[in-house]
């Protein structure tokens, strides 16, 4: 009996050197790796902090200009980080609401580390940014947040409102004294960043009693659509003297229809974006201004920020990412060249 207690004694002696050993082996292993930070990747695993990480990126819709301008600012800020893999998807119609929601959610199912996205419908879209969240992965908004749009997460996007206000004053200019009527060509009604538009440019027109506001349609973001409804508008008000039209494909649809109608320089076209036909369109004369964002900036900062909050905890925060205006007269300098065709070898700062 004694000879038995010995050896469990022995045993037991054994078994705590032997987990001395493994802790002392494992802190050595943390001491080589410079003590290594590590964090919840979501599934449950921890991961290297500055390892390797996949972002979805979500536009509202793809295949625009537009939206391939932010692709290449986010793909740019993902190469300059190093080992960042952007996981651009989206769907192919903005006005396909439920099909972004579910796009959100299987990002949520493969447990990304963050989700960079533009919203297609900012009520509709808010639950789907609350899954996300839930499941411990970060959320940035770039172009068009939410309603309600949670305190955590950032919205990198254009002063929609006060661009669109200025809009109105570009076309009162344009116009000159006189009465004039004018027409409004929207694109999404639900989505924040229409919203703002619109609000914005009536709130602009108040300031100029000279113009009315005879007609307003919605192009549903397709340049087919926006060239039907300013069919409409004109056809219905034959002494239209200019329009505003929010959107790329409703600028495009809108100079297709007023060049069709033979009034190319009688109606003046204040519009949003830079595609290349509304620059030539500037060039040649049939578009006043435009209204030019900075999506590039807008896809670089989501996913430059989104990288620094998850390897450096650093806060995530909103940041206006400006507007240009570029006419006949600018379209050629510096400034505007550096808008239109941004570079990789260049980032924007904040």
């Amino acid at each position: 009996m004694a000879h038995t207690t010995t050896s469990r004694r022995t045993r037991g002696r054994l078994l705590r050197a032997q987990a001395i050993l493994a802790a002392a082996a494992a802190t050595a292993l943390l001491s080589a790796c410079g003590g290594v930070e590590v964090r919840d990747g979501g599934d449950g695993a921890t991961k290297d902090a500055s390892g390797p990480l996949k972002l979805a990126v979500v536009p509202k819709a793809v295949g625009a200009d537009y939206w391939n301008t932010v692709k290449a600012g986010a793909e740019c800020a993902a190469q300059r980080a190093g080992d960042v893999t952007v996981q651009w998807d989206g769907v192919t119609a903005e006005t396909d609401v439920e099909g972004q929601v579910n796009l959100i959610q299987n990002f949520v199912t493969k447990k990304v580390d963050g989700i960079v996205y533009a919203a297609t419908d900012s009520s509709a879209l808010a639950p789907a940014t609350d899954k996300a969240l839930s499941a411990n992965i970060p959320v940035a908004m770039i172009d068009s947040g939410t309603s309600p749009q949670p305190s955590t997460v950032p919205l990198f996007a254009t002063d929609n409102r006060a661009s669109a206000t200025e809009a109105a004053k570009l076309l009162a200019t344009e116009l000159g004294p006189g009465n004039h009527e004018v027409a409004l060509v929207e694109f999404q009604p639900g989505s924040q960043t229409n919203t703002e538009r619109v609000d914005g440019f009536k709130a602009g027109l108040a300031q100029y009693p000279n113009l009315k506001l005879v007609g307003q349609q919605p192009s549903r973001s397709d340049v087919n659509e926006a060239r039907r409804v300013t069919e409409n508008i004109l056809t219905a008000n034959p002494k239209l003297a200019g329009i505003f039209a929010a959107n790329e494909p409703s600028v495009l649809g809108a100079a297709q229809a007023i060049q069709a109608a033979g009034k190319s320089g009688k109606v003046v076209i204040i519009g949003w974006d830079a595609a290349p036909d509304e620059i030539a369109g500037v060039r040649n004369g049939q578009i006043s201004a435009l209204v030019v964002q900075n999506p590039f900036k807008m896809g670089y900062f989501g996913v430059d920020k989104m990288v620094k909050h998850l390897r450096d905890k650093a806060p995530l925060a909103s940041a206006d990412t400006g507007v240009t205006f570029v006419t006949k007269e600018n379209i050629d300098s510096a400034e505007i060249k550096a808008v239109l065709e941004p570079s990789c070898a260049n980032p924007p700062v904040q």
